[in-house]
């Protein structure tokens, strides 16, 4: 029975090491699949990702949108492929909140994936109107405790990681801030600009230039400690203690990709943002470049959607 055993385990080991070399040789296209339109962030960031991947693989890595129910189509397709490593998907921060804010979804977030590694994460920070008169987060809490419901939000989606992050602090600060709905960033970073809005949440990179020409207020960033690029801005876990929501950007394959398959794409995503120019492109989306293993990365998917099932109860939140 022993002798069975360790010729069975033989031959799963040759079979294995087969496939991963029929893998590295294949001519097929390796897909990356985006939830979201081309131009955003999310697609952003796999087109930069894909020249550095299809060089360390030596393979043809192409990427494909397809958008639609907050990135859950998309998150679909690669649910039902092949564990072949040739469908891949860049996913975000929606790839947590959507495991609490579907009622249903035709796929587990969990177990229907393999995760490969984080490619970025994107802080955001809370601003203000010049015209509002607080100067910082505890004065902004006081404020909103005095005149409960009367501050507003503006939100470009609902059910993002941003309104969540809005949510977050209501829900750590105690306090009710009415959220107000737009069709995306641009016109509600218009209206706090205009001051029909005292308050938003947004990520760095689209509020940053605003902030430094003094149109906007900077009162914190969402990262649990200060940005180098603002270390005059304080975070608000300096005034909420444990505070942090910052969107993060992964690479994710089918369930049941060989362990082989899954090291090698992560050690490509290693690879890519090591080198000057990955970096900057990233950088230049206004997030931080990072790495990770495929085992760190499902241990961070993990807690992500537990941690943001909390604020999803909290909020009551609804896809749009």
């Amino acid at each position: 029975m022993l002798k069975r055993r360790i010729v069975l385990q033989g031959v799963g080991a040759v079979l294995s090491m087969a496939g991963a070399a029929s893998w590295a040789q294949s001519q097929t296209p390796v897909r990356i699949l985006v939830g979201a339109p081309a131009g955003g962030t999310t697609d952003a960031m796999a087109r930069i990702l894909a020249p550095s991947l299809s060089q360390s693989l030596g393979r043809t890595v192409i990427v494909e949108n397809k958008p639609g129910a907050g990135g859950n189509l998309a998150a679909e397709s690669v649910a039902r492929a092949a564990p072949d490593g040739q469908t891949l998907l860049m996913s975000f921060t929606s790839h947590a909140i959507n495991a609490s804010l579907y009622p249903s979804l035709p796929f587990d977030p969990v177990r229907d994936f393999t995760p490969l590694s984080i490619l970025a994460t994107s802080p955001s920070m809370l601003v203000a109107h010049p015209g509002l008169p607080v100067a910082n987060v505890a004065e902004l809490i006081a404020l909103a405790k005095r005149q409960p419901g009367r501050l507003n939000f503006a939100v470009g989606a609902m059910g993002s990681s941003l309104q969540l992050a809005g949510d977050a602090f209501k829900m750590q600060a105690g306090v009710q801030i009415t959220n107000i709905p737009y069709r995306g960033t641009a016109p509600a970073l218009q209206d706090v600009l205009a001051g029909q809005v005292e308050l938003m949440f947004a990520a760095v990179g689209n509020v940053q230039a605003h902030v430094r020409s003094g149109k906007l207020k900077a009162l914190a960033v969402t990262t649990r400690k200060r940005l180098p690029a603002f270390a005059d801005v304080p975070s608000l876990a300096e005034t909420l203690p444990g505070y942090e929501s910052s969107a993060w950007f992964g690479l994710f394959g089918p369930a049941r990709l060989p362990a082989s398959t899954s090291q090698r794409l992560a050690d490509a995503v290693r690879a890519a943002v090591q080198t000057p120019e990955v970096r900057q492109r990233i950088e230049g989306e206004g997030a931080q470049p990072g790495s990770s293993s495929p085992e760190e990365f499902a241990r961070f998917v993990q807690a992500e959607i537990a941690r943001w099932r909390e604020v999803v109860v909290f909020s009551g939140a609804k896809p749009e």
